[in-house]
């Protein structure tokens, strides 16, 4: 009987979620998809709400299962839900099958969830286009993690979708990226709805056992059924339901004669539920079947048909757990030698893992082999768990320590960290040769890094490369950068380059060429007269050498910073978009966007900069990886808008980040107070940039420091600040630095040589935002010398500048400017609320001339998604045609209303 059911088809109760459920249910048949989790404890009838939407729904029904000891097998989950439409994937694009059919292991490939859950998103698009559609999903708990990120990336996505996607599962707490989606909680019945419940299951109950059962049962269904057989008509106990329910399978199990508990181990020990190997693996151990199933089904723990279901996964749960070691071992012993090799390798290996009392070097290779399969597959928390489970069977104890190396480095990829923790600190011994050490504190360093606020992954990074120096001094090397790059971003960088730099010039024989540990060396050392020369080498990779940004893309770009090339940052950043996206690794394309995002916030290119904001994002949505926060720092640092950009910087300062971050937002935080004329607070800001002392942003804070300390009579400050900047400018010798560094100075000195010198070395850049500056100081500084006609040239040109570029700050102060000398300045025209956030990123890809694939692509969404959001483009401008899209004020960033 169904929990939750005292008549057949009758749901007892439920108003508040069968309300939920229509209303999504009604919106798929509307085209306004949506999703929703059901969590509640076993038995309590989130069972029985999904059949309820089945029988009554009449859409389209697509459903699956997630089962326990299934939930490390890569995509099984999102497997039976899709089988049934896979017809559908004809109509997909060549990449959208393919990840599919790799994923499903029908062709060899390699994929991954975001890959996998995109095309899925359109296998169910495509799909529900002829009807209607509702996916179906149970203890959605044991879902295999590569299905739940695919089924939850689709789930996000669907809200122009005819389909309404339903997860039941026990606890939020178990899966915590089910969050994510809408969630609706499932209670007991009320005492009320248990009475007809009972009412129901057994009319002649007695009345006291009836009460004292709806007492201890708490409104739970299934527990209304079990808990006459747990002994329940005792005064209750302070032990929870699931806890009682289980005490009664485990008493309907012992008493069972042998042959039936044999088979109902046998059954659980198998997560397909396949009549045809759990009856050859019963004839291999010489299990009685007919009078087993018999015994078995006659208990109502099991039934036996086309597929074989247990009565409820607890009770699957308790069986197989209740068996004894021998007799469980025995069993996947059985369903390995009946499993085929051919269709099922992964499967057949796993049984034999667990049939394993010691180590076994081959079910070991079986293992080394399904963990490449998953990883190829997408499955990277699968892979490392076999690798985990191989290093347990490992003869050799070198073997041992290499696949537990190796799944650990697979747990941290999956982002799997306590795991990682776990295993890497079970792998430490003793007596540990030089380069295994140098590789187990290689992992230690990732894992401190991967951690949110530990700070020790630079340490370990340099324990790495002390153990490795002697024995793989390329290796070493490769370390101390990765220290040296984690420590710019965890904020280590001013003791951690000390150590790194020491270390670095410890090597003396010579056996490598000018490389980036060399050149920041020499920068240390001797100022940036000598050092940047050397930089400048390393970074572009002359004299037949590699670049610095083919490998090691994010320290080249703030070394390009650091030199004042922002064209170099820029090529780097359109380098590694354009490679990432080849290569699909989506990790990179995230750091590729950032930086691309960044560099175009620098050239006042704003809109650019939004949309490669807004593919970020998606990325990290679809990954299931944090968004980085620089970019979008920069981006509303350029923009101006004081309520705006404090609310997003008071939300990074709120999440405790330290590092590079850290230096950013004090950085951005200056550039907007500047911008504003809040000079104190400027100053501030400005001051605590500078004193990270960082790559890059050192340097690029000391322009906001000059301006903050001469505007509140910090003279000396200024003079110190400008002294350091011109040092880095001078070396560096491009306009840029030139430039920026000549209205620094005319700010101190007060010359106007020194204003047009920065007007004239800024007019050969594309940096419009400091273009845009160095006029607005120029014109101000003409104004207070009187000079109306002359100043009036200069304002306009700032003004115009930041208005095109929509530098809203800049802009208000070029017009307030140009209001003091008497001119008329028009307002323009504002477009900011007209459309939402989404529909501007899509309608700015759109005026580029990208089509409703390309954007669906890059944002991670469906192609009617992206039409439907045109659509309300257009009605909300009053345009017709993607023509009308290029150049609309509307799509610019951000409307200046000076």
């Amino acid at each position: 009987m169904r929990t939750g059911w005292a008549r057949p088809n009758v749901l007892i109760g439920r108003a508040e979620e069968k309300k939920r459920l229509e209303a999504l249910v009604s919106g798929a048949r509307l085209g306004h998809g949506g999703a929703i989790v059901l969590h509640g404890e076993a038995g309590v009838g989130k069972s029985a709400l999904l059949h309820h939407v089945r029988v009554t729904a009449d859409l389209r029904v697509l459903r699956a299962s997630g089962t326990e000891y299934e939930s490390e097998v890569p995509f099984a989950a999102l497997h039976q839900l899709c089988l049934p439409v896979l017809e559908y994937a004809a109509e997909l694009p060549a990449a959208h099958r393919e990840a599919l059919h790799t994923a499903f292991g029908l062709s060899e490939g390699r994929t991954g969830p975001s890959r996998v859950g995109f095309a899925v998103l359109n296998l169910l698009s495509a799909a529900a286009a002829d009807r209607p559609m509702i996916c179906l999903t149970d203890d959605a708990q044991w879902v295999d993690s590569a299905s739940a990120r695919a089924l939850i990336f689709a789930a996000r996505r669907i809200e122009t979708e005819p389909i309404a996607m339903i997860f039941a599962m026990r606890s939020l707490a178990e899966r915590d990226e089910f969050r994510a989606l809408p969630e609706q909680a499932v209670h007991g019945l009320s005492e009320a709805e248990a009475q007809f419940f009972l009412d129901g299951a057994d009319p002649a109950l007695d009345p006291e056992v009836r009460e004292r059962l709806i007492a201890e049962s708490r409104g739970n269904p299934l527990a209304l059924l079990e808990l006459p057989r747990a002994g329940g008509f005792t005064i209750p106990k302070a032990t929870s339901v699931t806890s009682q329910i289980e005490k009664s399978y485990r008493s309907r199990l012992r008493d069972l004669p042998a042959e039936a508990r044999r088979l109902l181990i046998l059954a659980s020990a198998d997560p397909t539920g396949d009549p045809g190997l759990l009856w050859p693996a019963a004839r291999l151990l010489e299990i009685d079947i007919p009078t087993g199933s018999a015994l078995a089904g006659m208990s109502g723990l099991i039934e036996f048909g086309t597929r074989i279901r247990f009565c409820h996964p607890l009770a699957r749960s308790v069986t197989y757990r209740t068996a004894d070691v021998q007799t469980r071992r025995a069993a996947h012993l059985a369903l390995a030698e009946v499993t085929d090799a051919s269709t099922a390798p992964d499967r057949r290996a796993w049984h034999f893992a667990q049939a394993c009392a010691g180590p076994d070097e081959d079910v070991a290779k079986e293992l080394d082999r399904s963990a490449a399969r998953a990883r190829s597959r997408g499955g990277i928390n699968a892979a490392a768990v076999f690798l985990e489970r191989a290093a347990e069977l490992s003869f050799d104890p070198g073997t041992r320590i290499e696949r537990g190396l190796s799944a650990v480095s697979l747990f941290l990829e999956s982002g799997a960290l306590d795991a990682a923790a776990s295993l890497l600190r079970s792998i430490v011994t003793p007596g540990m040769d030089a380069t295994v050490r140098g590789r187990y504190e290689l992992l230690r360093g990732r894992l401190a890094f991967a951690r949110r606020g530990d700070a020790d992954g630079p340490r370990f990074m340099l324990d790495a490369a002390r153990s490795l120096e002697r024995v793989d001094p390329v290796g070493s090397r490769e370390a101390m950068v990765d220290a040296l790059e984690m420590s710019l971003v965890v904020g280590r960088a001013t003791n951690m380059m000390d150590e790194v730099l020491s270390l670095a010039r410890s090597d003396t024989s010579g056996r490598h060429p000018l490389d980036v540990l060399d050149a920041l060396a020499l920068l240390a050392d001797k100022g940036h007269r000598i050092g940047v020369p050397a930089l400048r080498a390393v970074l572009h990779g002359d004299e037949g050498r590699e670049p610095l940004w083919v490998r090691r893309p994010a320290l080249a770009a703030m070394i390009a910073s650091e030199l004042w090339e922002p064209d170099t940052h820029a090529q780097i950043a359109h380098r590694l978009v354009r490679e990432s996206r080849r290569s699909g690794s989506s990790l990179r394309l995230k750091l590729g966007l950032g930086q691309l995002a960044s560099s175009a916030a620098f050239a006042g290119d704003l809109p650019r900069a939004a949309v490669a904001v807004a593919e970020e994002e998606a990325i990290a949505d679809a990954t299931g990886t944090p968004s980085v926060w620089y970019h979008r720092l920069h981006l509303a640092a350029m923009r101006g808008h004081r309520t705006e950009g404090l609310r997003l910087f008071a939300t990074a300062a709120g999440e405790g980040h330290s590092g590079q971050l850290l230096a950013n937002l004090h950085w951005a935080t200056a550039v907007l107070h500047n911008s504003l004329r809040d000079h104190p607070a400027a100053l501030t800001a400005a001051r605590r940039a500078v004193a990270h002392d960082d790559l890059f942003l050192a340097g690029m804070s000391l322009p906001e420091l000059v301006e903050a300390a001469v505007r509140c009579g910090a003279r000396e400050e200024a003079v110190a600040a400008l002294s350091a900047l011109t040092e880095r400018t001078t070396a560096g010798g491009t306009p840029t630095g030139l430039g920026i560094a000549a209205y620094a100075r005319g700010l101190v000195t007060g010359r106007e040589d020194d204003y047009q010198e920065a007007v004239e070395h800024l007019s050969r850049v594309d940096l419009v935002p400091y273009r845009a500056r160095a006029h607005l100081l120029y014109g101000e500084w003409l104004r207070r010398a009187g000079r109306r006609k002359d100043c009036r040239t200069q304002l306009r040109t700032a003004l115009d500048l930041s208005r095109s570029s929509g530098l809203d700050a800049l802009a208000r102060r070029a017009a307030a400017e140009l209001r003091a000398t008497g001119e008329h300045v028009r307002r323009s025209r504002p477009y900011g609320d007209q459309l939402t956030p989404q529909e501007a990123n899509i309608a700015r890809l759109a005026a580029t001339g990208a089509t409703s694939n390309e954007i669906a692509t890059r944002l991670f969404l469906s192609p009617r998604t992206v039409d439907t959001h045109l659509q309300r483009v257009f009605r909300k401008l009053g345009i017709h045609s993607r023509r009308h899209l290029r150049d609309h004020p509307a799509l610019r960033l951000p409307p200046a209303n000076p």
